[in-house]
This record gives C-alpha cells, structure tokens and sequence, in this order.
C-alpha cells in the first residue's frame, strides 16, 4: 500500500497510539485514550496501574452503546468542539478526571458516563442530551455537563447531575446565549476550550456566558446535499462585534454572583483557573497589547490585579498560567523584554522563576519535591527551536532561578504529571510516533504501549539555520538521489505563529520524504512569525505579515539553493494549508519569477472575512488600516492586470465547501478575482469538508496534487 492510502486509513500512522495522557492527583493511575489498532478510528478509555504497571481498558465505545448504535453519531455543538480541537477520531474524543483521579466521565454520541477508574464500573448517567463538555466535581460526587441542540432541547444550557441522580437546570436562557461553553474565538484562537469551572469544595460552579446575539449569522451549505438545510453558524468577522463574555459564580443551591471586571476595556477572556486560592483569570484588551491577571472574591464577584501583561505588539500568555503556587504567590507567564532580555519567561509575583535562556513554551503542573515545596514542570526549548525539552522549575522563595534540564536525547518531549508520576511522551527523528514513558521517582514503571501502524521508511530531513536571521530551515532529497542530479523544488509552508514546521520529531516528515522520492528536493523554513526562538522573533511580523514572512522565505530558499546546488530554483513550485494557503497564494501571485505554480488549500483570501481575534492581533482593526489589509489580501493582489502573461502562474485552489473556520467564500473570491484578470487557475471544492479535510481526504488528495506540480514543474 502506497503512503497516500496508508496515511489515509491510519490517519497518518496515529490510530492506536496512545493520546490524551493524564495522572491521577496521587499517582496511582495513567489515564490515556487509544483505539484498537492502526485503522480502528474509535478511541477507548484505558488506564495504566502504576504499582503493577498493567494496562486495562475501562470504556470500550462499541460495547458501551451496543451493535446498532452509531459511535460516531455527534450532534452539531461535539462536531464543532471537535472541529476547534482538531480531533478527527472518533469514538471516546475526550474525558474529564476529579480531583484525585479517581473517577472519568465522559460523552459519546451524545449521551453521559462516569467510569470508576479504581473499581472499574463504568455506568451511563441519564442526562438531557445530547450531552457537551461534560466534567465531574473535584471530589467525583456531582457531574456537570452543557446541552446541545436538540428537540425539546436548548443549546447551551447548563446542568448538574447530583448525588442521587437528580438533573437540574444551573443556567439557560433563550436562542442566542449560550452557558457553560466557550465563543468561537477562545477555542480557535486562545486554546480556552471550557466554559465553567467547579469550585475546589464542589458546591460552586464559575460559569461563562456567552451572547452572540450581536454577532452577524453565515450560513454554510454543502452544495452537494441540496436537500439539506444550511448551518447557522455566529461568525466575528474582523473589524464587526464580538460576543459578550461574562462571568458568574453559581452556587448549587441556587445563589449567583456576578464577576466584576471592566468588559469594555477588556473583551477576551482567554484563561481561567481554579485550583487552591482565589479563582485566577486572564483577560485582555481588543487589541491585545495589554492584559490583566486578575484574583476573584467568589463571595462578592470583586476582582483584583496580580499581574499586567504589556507588549507594542500584542501579548502572548503562556498555556499553563495564571495559577496558585504551594505559597500562595500567583504564576505568570510571558515575555521578558527589557534590560536587554528578549525570553519567554515565568514570573511569580513578579520575581522572575525561569532563566532568560530558556523559551517557555508551556506549564505541565507540580512536581513532586523529596523535600520543600513541589517544583513547576515545563515544556520549553533552550536555544535550539526544533526540540523541546522537559525542566524543573524551581519555586521556592529565595532559592534563586534555577531550571534544570529533565529530558537528554534530541526530539520533541511533552509531558503529563501527577503526585511522584511523570509520563514523557518522546518523539525524535530516530523512531517513529510518540514514545510514552511513565516513571515514579527513579523507578521506570513501563511504556503505553502503542498500537499504531509503523511507516515502511525512514525520513532524512538535513535541518539546518540560514540566512543572517538564523531561520530554521530543512531539505529532504529523494532516498536514491545522486549528488549532481538537478530537481524541482516543492516549498511546502506553514509560516504563520503560533505554530512551527522544522521539528525533530519524524512524524513531520513522513509526507515529504514521499513527495520527495517523486522526485522533488522538499524545502521547509520556519520564517519569523513563528514560535521558539524569542518575542522579537514571533513579533517582528506586527502589521507587516506578508512582506516579512515571504522576505524570510524567499531568501532562505536562495540561500539554501546555495548550500545545495541539486536544488533547481528554475523549477519551484509552493503549497500549503490554511495559513500556509495564503502564503503559497502569496508567494506565486508576488513573485512570479521564482515561483513557477502555487496550491492553496482553503487560504484566507481576505484577512477582512477572517476573525476578529486573529486578523486584529497580527494586521490591527481593519478601520485602523484599511490599507494594512489590502496590502495581505490575495483577492485585491489578483486583480492587478497581468502585464506579462509568461508571469501569470497558475495556483491550484482546494477548500472544503462546510469549512466554518476559514469560509469556502474565501477561495470563491480568489478564483473570481483570477478569473476576471485572466489568471490561470483551477478550483477544487471538498464537498462535506471542514477546515480538517479529515477522513482520509487530505491524503488522497495527494496524488492530485502531485499530477498538478508535474506538469507545471516539468523540464
């Protein structure tokens, strides 16, 4: 079986490897889900005991919902949620622990379960389904959950599962408000993925509510099901409103408290924590170069500043924080640039945790100390941005700033942790997949095992820093290529932030080395824009993405062409997806002479039909610099009239047609716009695709992208 099909069933070689790793509060227990094997799509809840280091499954989704049930049956609200996790398996998607790690509950296909990891029962709870986002309280006695659409039923309803089995209503309102979930926004663009939150003791829920009522309504429609109904869906378009986002603390007997902080100056709710203490939040301005972490009085909804967060640009929190520290002080994450420090850095009460060398990247949580208070676990790269590695941090008051390096081999390493139990999840160049590795103290307890479909090939990627910038760039050449043998060259990009494409982790790779042993020399850079390196790096692109990003690619690409000379710069073509649709469009529409075809799959054509959130963080509000956005929108670079129409290279447009992240109007414009200036392109509609092409759809596609680069490359 070639790659394309294989990637296809297996969903590039990830079913049956273990996901979603977790450790029960007192580390008796690592809680994963993991389907049966290489093309079983449906993860199953297991579990490992740390004392014996034995597996057991504890919720299988086929026998939980019987032979004519369907496992993968999700109602609009899991499909969307799923959508903004970018989960594509089916089955168990997730799960949610209590405090201890005792109890799991979980939804499927809409319906509520709670397993009972240390006896093994697993029951259903009837609920009124279908069941979202579902969450027991700390102590495991109460279960809450949010409704989603259905008849007789309203979405975004809050209710909570008691003791004895009553269910009732916490909040609801009418169509339009929405509780217990959270907006468009701070799922896709701020990782905030819940909407409420138990209080430590149980008996409080702090809860989001979300009015919508403001935004404007995009309706989505598959044209190949003509019968069925559009999808409504509440759109932020950059420059227009955003929902309103409160906060309330409800109690379970039936009191409520309204948090008070300034909405108006600060919108975006974009972290919240609850653990020992006070509830912690963060929340920032519209334009996002200022922010506040704020302490909540849960008696009275009052708020307090711990900390301000201040960058020209915008700011970037780190994932894991705000939180309590074992002493009270309040951890915050972001950038140290002053003194000269230029460092993704940890702060408590404003005493700085982490050394200014050290890129954090993300807070795993406590780690367990022989003596003293618990030391933080981060994820974090240090001076080399392809890897990350695991450190401990030291909190203690006094103890000055210490971060001392957990993980030796090159490769990317994540981590999970609980009580004395630390799970490493491994990647490198050297093996396929994520190796999990669970260890107590100095004891090595054992490895989830993985089930997971092996690639019949090795990856060669030749990572390497070009360019005065240092940007970290990789060549892949065909396994039988003979030096002095010229090749076209196939840039594939990504180049947007947040995210990084030059890893050494060989799961990166397995797609390009195939589309290398095509016959392709495969170019990939990580431009500025891009996380790993520091601040100034991520944020040179402020107000400017278009023309720095393609300035780094264009000249790591010469630059690399000057480290090797097979590469045939006469003969390149571009692709990329969403993001790195753009920047394909991009590159062939700016630079003709070097880029002889481009393929954009599902592009933001026009960064004025994209979000609020995003758009307005990189480019500003639209009303601020309506030039801003017509110098990054594709759809005004293909008007221009083409003056040359040897320079008129052709782009293939691919979008998925019920894409409600990047709209399939976005590509519908660019093609009507090329259209119009007699450039030469084709349009190809995904028909029930998302922003995912999930299913295997991306893979197949392969192949009809590889005809496309032939025949434009050719010669």
């Amino acid at each position: 079986m070639d790659f394309p099909e294989l990637a296809a069933r297996t969903r590039r070689f990830s079913h049956g490897a273990p996901r979603a790793v977790s450790v029960a509060g007192d580390g008796a227990r690592v809680i994963f889900l993991r389907s049966t094997g290489p093309e079983d799509p449906a993860d199953a809840l297991w579990m490992l005991d740390v004392a014996t280091g034995a597996e057991r499954l504890v919720a299988d989704p086929g026998a939980l919902l019987g032979a004519h049930a369907d496992a993968e049956a999700l109602s609009p609200g899991e499909r969307a949620r799923r959508e903004r996790l970018r989960l594509s398996a089916s089955g168990i998607g997730s799960y949610a622990l209590d405090g201890a790690g005792r109890v799991a509950v979980f939804a499927l296909a809409g319906r509520l379960f709670r397993a009972d990891l240390v006896h093994g029962d697993v029951i259903e709870v009837p609920a009124v389904g279908p069941v979202l986002d579902p969450w027991p309280d700390p102590g495991g006695q109460r279960l809450a959950y949010v409704t989603d659409a259905a008849e007789g039923v309203r979405r975004g309803e809050l209710r909570v599962v008691d003791t004895d089995g009553s269910d009732s209503i916490l909040a609801g309102e009418d169509s339009g408000v929405l509780w217990g979930l959270p907006e468009h926004i701070a799922a896709e663009e701020f990782g905030r993925h819940r909407g409420y939150w138990w209080a430590p003791d149980g008996r409080s829920v702090l809860a989001a509510r979300v009015d919508e009522s403001r935004l404007p309504r995009w309706h989505l429609h598959d044209p190949a099901q003509p019968a069925s109904p559009p999808t409504t869906v509440a759109y932020p378009v950059a420059g227009g409103p955003n929902a309103e986002v409160s906060l309330h603390l409800l109690d379970l007997d039936g009191g409520w408290v309204d948090v008070h902080w300034d909405r108006e100056t600060y919108p975006y709710l974009t972290a919240v924590h609850w653990g020992e203490g006070a509830p912690l939040i963060t929340v920032l301005r519209r334009a996002q170069q200022h922010g506040l972490v704020l302490a909540i009085d849960p008696r009275t909804g009052e708020t307090q500043v711990h900390a301000e967060l201040a960058d020209p640009r915008w700011v970037e929190p780190i994932p894991g924080t705000p939180a309590h520290l074992p002493d009270g002080r309040v951890l915050v994450g972001g950038e140290l640039a002053h003194d000269g420090y230029d460092a993704r850095c940890l702060f408590a009460d404003g005493t700085l945790l982490t050394p200014p060398s050290l890129y954090v990247r993300r807070v795993v949580g406590r780690l367990a100390a022989a003596t003293g208070p618990a030391d933080l676990l981060v994820e974090a790269s240090d001076g080399e941005p392809s890897e990350q590695h695991l450190f401990r941090v030291r909190t203690s008051i006094g103890g000055g700033v210490e971060a001392r390096r957990l993980t030796c081999d090159a490769g990317w390493h994540r981590a999970a942790v609980g009580g004395d139990v630390l799970v490493v999840g491994s990647a490198s160049l050297d093996h396929a997949g994520i190796r999990w590795t669970v260890r107590q103290g100095d004891r090595e307890v054992g490895v989830l095992r993985s089930l997971a479909a092996t690639p019949s090939y090795s990856p060669l990627p030749l990572l390497e820093r070009v360019t005065d910038r240092r940007l970290p760039s990789a060549v892949l050449y065909p396994d039988n290529h003979v030096s002095g043998r010229r090749l076209p060259v196939l840039l594939d990009v990504y180049g947007g932030p947040g995210h990084q494409e030059v890893l050494a982790a060989r799961s990166a790779w397995l797609e390009r080395q195939w589309w290398a042993d095509a016959g392709f020399a495969v170019v990939v850079i990580d431009n500025r824009g891009t996380p790993g390196i520091a601040p100034s790096y991520e944020k040179a692109i402020h107000r400017r993405v278009a023309d720095v990003i393609l300035l780094d690619q264009v000249e790591a690409l010469t630059a690399l062409a000057d480290k090797h000379p097979d590469l045939d710069l006469g003969r390149v073509g571009v692709r990329g997806w969403s993001f790195g649709g753009w920047l394909a469009g991009l590159a062939v529409l700016r630079h003709p002479e070097l880029f002889r075809c481009g393929i954009a799959g599902a592009p933001v054509s026009d960064w004025a039909l994209y979000d609020t959130a995003y758009s307005e963080r990189y480019l500003g509000l639209p009303a601020d610099g309506e030039d801003v956005y017509a110098h990054h929108s594709l759809v005004e670079l293909a008007a221009e009239p083409v003056t040359d129409p040897a320079q008129a290279r052709p782009l293939l447009l691919v979008h998925g047609m019920v894409d409600d992240n990047v709209v399939a109007a976005h590509t519908l414009r660019l093609s009507a716009a090329l259209l119009a200036a007699g450039r030469p392109h084709s349009v190809l509609p995904l028909t029930g695709a998302t922003h995912m092409a999930a299913g295997g759809l991306a893979e197949r596609l392969l192949r009809l992208e590889l005809d496309f680069l032939r025949t434009h490359l050719a010669g």
